[in-house]
């Protein structure tokens, strides 16, 4: 790149500096900032980053000191200060005249993270650091080499879709092809980009709504006369015995104990499998927690005793599926005595086989459904 061509890079990006900043000054006046997304730090669009750029190059190149290169970059931020950028850009670098020989070019593949500081809405200095593949070319040879790349810049937010970076560091490329007394080149380079992100921003979040004003302490909700966890308002039956079950009116009622959505996998428990976690179908965290509401239910109302009772699919003969419905029930029976539930409460384990099917035996989700254990309330 001829030394005018260096000037007039620096130029084009000092002025656009200076646009900004009287953007900047401006939007301050009318007191607008940019647009974040919805969880209030960054915007994590995707982004398309032409750049234009300058190198000084390393003097054994034996090429003109100065070249112009251009590229484009697609990325985005994946946190409020990182953002991650893949990349090609590409320069011809002319020989020296008293060298003599074929001029060469270079096309860079790549990937670059950059680490920012500050405030989104100000001018955010950053540190750059990239590798890449450089592809040279000229009349006597072509190929590969690895690269890389250190730097530092400044990005600002000029609009709700549009950033401006200007950065300048040094790479190095492991060139041992072009000329065959060198090894490698370390260019020195300055860029900058227009950063323009695409779709709609993300929408910000609505406020939080105020909490209701507390009852007065003679409000009849905030009671209940019988402790039967049903407040006065409410309670249609508010003389209950200490003890008894009762729905939302606060009227007795049945306890049932649905177990529904702790299903097991295929042919599981094994015989002598302990651990009911390995035996139960994905996500097991969510069947450990209906286990657990379980154990509490019990816990709560000590008069209630349940039979537990397992079943199987219909995949398998009537003997293989009696024996794994055992042991389903087992298991879970096991699972409630280790969680302080005792003994004399529970009837079983009873295994039903492939009896009593709650969904169909043609589909997957019908079978998964049918591999259950069920606690059946005794009235």
């Amino acid at each position: 790149m001829k030394r005018k061509g260096l000037y007039f890079l620096i130029a084009l990006a000092l002025g656009g500096v200076g646009a900004v900043h009287a953007q900047d000054n401006t939007a301050d006046t009318a007191g607008d900032t940019a647009p974040m997304s919805a969880s209030g730090d960054y915007d994590g669009r995707w982004y398309i980053a032409p750049t234009l750029g300058g190198y000084y190059n390393d003097t054994d190149r034996n090429t003109n000191s100065r070249q112009f290169y251009y590229g484009l970059g697609v990325g985005r931020f994946i946190a409020p200060n990182a953002s991650i950028d893949l990349f090609i850009d590409r320069t011809n670098r002319d020989r020296d005249t008293a060298v003599g020989g074929s001029n060469w070019s270079s096309t860079n593949y790549g990937v670059a993270a950059r680490f920012y500081a500050g405030d989104w809405n100000a001018w955010r200095p950053y540190v750059l650091a990239g590798v890449m593949g450089s592809y040279h070319k000229n009349p006597a040879e072509h190929g590969w080499a690895p690269a890389a790349e250190l730097g530092v810049g400044v990005s600002k937010t000029v609009a709700e879709s549009s950033d401006i970076r200007i950065e300048t560091g040094y790479r190095y490329d492991w060139d041992d092809k072009s000329q065959p007394t060198e090894d490698g080149y370390g260019d020195w380079f300055l860029g900058f980009s227009i950063v323009s992100r695409f779709g709609e921003p993300a929408a910000a979040p609505e406020p939080a709504a105020a909490p209701p004003p507390p009852p007065p302490a003679n409000d009849c909700s905030t009671q209940d006369s019988d402790n039967d966890g049903v407040n006065d308002c409410e309670d249609k039956c508010p003389a209950t015995a200490a003890g008894t079950i009762v729905g939302p009116d606060g009227c007795p009622q049945k306890v049932v104990i649905d177990l529904r959505g702790v299903n097991f996998k295929f042919d599981r428990p094994s015989k002598g499998e302990m651990d009911i976690s390995k035996a139960l179908a994905e996500p097991t965290s969510d069947s450990l927690a209906i286990l657990d509401q379980a154990v509490d239910t019990l816990q709560r109302y000590p008069q209630v005793h349940v039979t537990v009772a397992g079943y199987t699919d219909s995949v398998g003969t009537d003997a293989y599926n009696q024996a794994l419905s055992e042991r389903r029930a087992k298991i879970v029976y096991d699972y409630l005595t280790a969680h302080g539930i005792d003994a004399s409460r529970l009837e079983g384990p009873i295994g039903h086989g492939e009896a009593d099917p709650i969904d169909t035996n043609d589909t997957n989700e019908g079978r998964a459904r049918n591999r259950r254990t069920e606690l059946q309330v005794q009235q």
